[in-house]
């Protein structure tokens, strides 16, 4: 993406995220991972308003059970331009963290993308 981006994010990753970067909607994604920390697929889980989309783990999961994932990444963007997360962001991670836990999914990061930015919960000591 050749913007600023967060510690620990990948190319890889980046490159798979980059094309909601200037969506006018908000996209949430989930990237499925093998034991490896492979992306096993990219799926868009919902695409939302302005400022807002709707999550809820039944969706965010139900790839990664189909690809029976280790872990998963999940993404979304902020058309705002500014990558700080909001308070919803933060406890929609929790949320999203506390179903991996009861799958036995790890959800290794959110990520948030923006025109000119990138937001790394686990950089930022959100995700432990």
């Amino acid at each position: 993406m050749g913007r600023r981006k967060s510690p620990g994010v990948t190319d890889e990753v980046l490159t798979r995220l980059k094309f909601i970067r200037c969506k006018r909607q908000e996209y949430f994604l989930c990237l499925t991972l093998n034991t490896a920390g492979e992306v096993i697929s990219r799926r868009t889980v919902t695409i939302g308003t302005l400022n807002s989309t709707i999550v809820h783990p039944r969706e965010v999961f139900a790839g990664a059970v189909k690809d029976r994932a280790a872990s998963v990444i999940i993404a979304h963007n902020h058309p705002s331009g500014y990558a700080k997360p909001s308070e919803e962001d933060i406890s929609t991670t929790q949320q999203l963290v506390a179903a991996g836990l009861i799958l036995g999914i790890d959800l290794r990061d959110h990520i948030i993308v923006a025109k000119d930015e990138v937001f790394s919960f686990r950089a930022h000591m959100l995700l432990l």
